[in-house]
């Protein structure tokens, strides 16, 4: 097989051209159990051969939640696929609520859970929807175990049914349908066909530097439901790599020393994570050690790939990465050379030093919607530049609109929002997708996200925020006039507060507190910002963890139209008001 057209074909390639023996890596009990190419296409089709018996009919739907990401996520996905149904990833973390919409608007009529915690969940809600069962990978009591299907199709006699089902599925056929964590009213169903993932697979693989021998080892741990993650096993597979599933995000760093990985995806807020956490460790060290630690740290805030700093920094780099970052390079298995990044907008601080460290990050942009590739960067040939997210790769075009929105056109593009052809037409005009973000693209050809056309952001952990209603309720208080929530591409939402300067001094003269009752005085005071403490505090209990204001920093102007910081409409100008407030913004997320 060389003709790649459906998701299902990738595995069929790796057995064809490319057979591993670990293929699939899932520790179970303590132990790393590697699963073969074959074996993983022979439990496939037996799970295939199991759901036409069991009835399951062309564009029939399948739910699977998984609490990590594991073999048995796979073996599901190839077996529901190549029969012309649909896998329907749902993301395990969301409430029971949430689950019983997706369930629900997908129509989705059998349920695989990974483990007690998820299942629990269903069941709560499985009495409202249309599933009529539910089966687990973990062993669970009062719960089929998804190796029922193993036994039930264990006679072969209908594969030739599977055969003809898999030849009839074509590459423009709903493969999945994915369920964005959106902020505001229900999550929307994107419609993703086998072509449309595919696409971007194939067009994708050139940018990730894998071994063609098939000893690339990978260590996965991002939710597999994601279209990030999961676009990216496929990119795993057609390489023949040997994929290996992270226990949880608490056990990464160990997952890593046992296996001593080559590559992984991450999000910005993990590596926001890992280097707090070595920049702690660089802290408590004294002495001559500190000092070599933090001259080493930097020197890589200064990195510059491909050597451009010059011979004498190349120099001092090298002694840099014997002495302290080979250290770091243990911490994650001692063979990590390349992060792919994705989900949010990366700190180029981090990029930097990663990549002085001999761990660089590749940096992409997509969507949901787009399958979801559109850029990526790439060391070699010249296809990485740091504060990009690299350049669009093959077959998929950036537009930049006359407002500066990215428009994206390409076979990767979404058939469409599922069952609701009134938000898919507000998307597209014509081929193109309107992304709702900003960027641009330098005279290299590299793209540069910039920022939203509408207010929502992402943190670095990928989790939206709405300033808007954040800001909105932090206002009903007496003590704030105005507060501007910032945080894009950070690990947790801060906020700028100009004080009611007029409430407040009433309020220290009422209190009789012997502090100063300028504006300079009054954004300055601990009495003060303590008791705006107490007020942020109590507007942050109705949202959620991580929509909450984590740090704040009071301004001493007035924010006006006079000062150009507001517009005549009395609207803040936000890009102006970051701007002017630099210092408190490096203050929040620097010091």
């Amino acid at each position: 097989m060389t003709d790649i057209k459906r998701l299902f074909d990738f595995a069929y390639y790796q057995l064809e051209h490319k057979p591993n023996d670990s293929a699939l890596v899932t520790k179970y009990n303590g132990v790393w159990t590697p699963m073969s190419t074959k074996e993983y296409l022979n439990k496939a089709n037996a799970v295939s051969r199991a759901l036409l018996k069991m009835g399951i009919q062309k564009n029939d739907k399948i739910a699977v939640i998984s609490s990590t990401n594991r073999t048995e996520w796979n073996i599901m996905d190839i077996g529901v696929l190549q029969i012309g149904a649909q896998n329907i990833p749902i993301y395990p973390t969301i409430c029971a609520e949430d689950y019983e919409y997706v369930l629900n608007h997908s129509e989705a009529i059998y349920c695989f859970v990974s483990d007690v915690e998820v299942l629990e969940k269903v069941n709560k809600i499985k009495a409202n929807t249309k599933i009529k069962e539910v089966y687990s990978f973990d062993q669970i009591k009062g719960c089929k175990h998804y190796s029922e299907l193993f036994d039930l199709g264990k006679d072969e006699s209908n594969q030739p049914e599977v055969e003809s089902r898999k030849d009839a599925v074509k590459s423009e056929d709903l493969a999945t349908i994915i369920y964005t964590s959106g902020t505001t009213g229900k999550p929307k169903g994107v419609m993703l066909s086998h072509w449309n993932i595919t696409s971007n697979v194939l067009d994708s693989s050139p940018r990730v530097p894998l071994s063609d021998t098939g000893e690339t080892r990978i260590l996965s741990f991002l939710p597999i439901c994601h279209i990030f993650e999961r676009v990216l096993i496929y990119v795993y597979q057609y390489a023949g790599t040997s994929i290996y599933f992270a226990e949880a995000l608490d056990k990464i760093g160990d997952n890593a020393k046992e296996i001593n990985p080559n590559l992984m995806s991450v999000v910005p807020r993990l590596l926001e994570k890992v280097f707090d956490k070595i920049m702690l460790k660089g802290e408590e060290l004294t002495g001559i050690k500190k000092a070599l630690f933090f001259w080493a740290v930097g020197l890589g805030e200064r990195w510059e790939p491909y050597g451009a700093n010059g011979a004498w920094y190349e120099f001092q780099l090298k002694i840099a990465n014997k002495i302290i970052f080979s250290k770091w390079r243990e911490a994650l298995g001692g063979q990590l050379g390349t992060m792919v990044s994705g989900s949010a907008a990366l700190q180029p601080r981090l990029a930097r030093v990663f990549g002085a460290a001999g761990m660089r990050v590749m940096e992409g942009y997509g969507l949901t919607e787009t399958s979801p590739v559109v850029s990526v960067g790439f060391y070699g040939d010249n296809m990485y530049k740091v504060g990009t997210v690299g350049k669009p790769i093959p077959n998929v075009e950036v537009k930049i609109a006359d407002d500066g929105e990215l428009l994206i056109k390409g076979p990767n593009v979404m058939m469409g929002y599922y069952k609701d052809q009134e938000k898919t037409d507000s998307v597209m005009t014509g081929d193109y997708f309107h992304t709702g973000d900003k960027g641009e693209i330098d005279a290299d050809g590299f793209l540069k996200i910039t920022g939203r056309k509408k207010e929502m952001f992402k943190t670095s952990g990928g989790k939206y925020i709405i300033p808007t209603l954040l800001e909105n309720d932090l206002k009903q208080s007496l003590f704030i006039e105005q507060v501007m929530v910032i945080g894009e591409g950070e690990k947790m939402p801060a906020a700028f507060i100009q004080p009611n300067f007029d409430f407040v001094r009433d309020w220290i003269e009422h209190k009789g507190h012997n502090i100063g009752t300028s504006d300079a005085e009054i954004a300055s005071s601990e009495i003060v910002i303590k008791r705006i403490q107490r007020e942020v505090d109590k507007y942050n209990e109705k949202f959620g963890n991580w929509e909450r204001i984590k740090r704040f920093e009071l301004t001493s102007e007035i924010w006006g139209i006079d000062n150009g910081l507001l517009t005549p409409t009395m609207k803040m100008k936000r890009d102006i008001i970051k701007g002017y407030y630099k210092e408190l913004y490096d203050k929040i997320y620097r010091a």
